[in-house]
């Protein structure tokens, strides 16, 4: 599992560090974000943030602390489940902990609660990069269709 202070550990994931950068590249070519690792049922990814990603007062939009903490689950669970591109999002609920700060990346940092056959829950705490405090946390669920397994090689 990945932690911040902690080395990642070794695993062998249904889809690799490699694999899964190139399926995000091909599927979503306007993606800002970039998959820093992934772990056992855990994913680390970066936004780089710009001046797209700001709102008034100076900082980070919660949309884009959103988008961050919503593929930072997709990742982990295609990570652990193989080529599922029409796993879906069924659920997202994010709180704003801290302002983040806007001349910072921010780090999403995920960790799957519980992996079913149809149902994927999990939780994402997100930081301004070198910062100890977070400044979000999300709980999200994913759906994964029924054919999933069956046709996965064929996506």
């Amino acid at each position: 599992m990945l932690c911040r202070h902690k080395q990642v550990e070794e695993v062998h994931p249904m889809m690799e560090l490699s694999e899964l950068r190139e399926f995000i590249d091909k599927e979503f070519p306007q993606s800002q974000i970039e998959i820093e690792a992934i772990g056992e049922k855990s994913s680390r990814l970066r936004l780089r943030v710009g001046t797209s990603h700001l709102r008034p007062g100076g900082t980070v939009s919660g949309p884009s602390m959103m988008l961050l903490g919503d593929c930072a689950l997709y990742v982990a669970i295609l990570s652990e489940i193989g080529r599922v591109a029409l796993a879906v999002t069924t659920s997202f609920n994010i709180n704003f902990l801290n302002k983040p700060s806007a001349d910072k990346d921010l780090i999403a940092e995920c960790k799957l609660l519980k992996l079913g056959s149809r149902l994927v829950i999990g939780e994402v705490t997100i930081y301004s990069d070198g910062l100890e405090e977070p400044v979000a946390h999300a709980v999200g669920t994913y759906s994964i269709p029924p054919d999933a397994f069956s046709n996965r090689d064929e996506q």
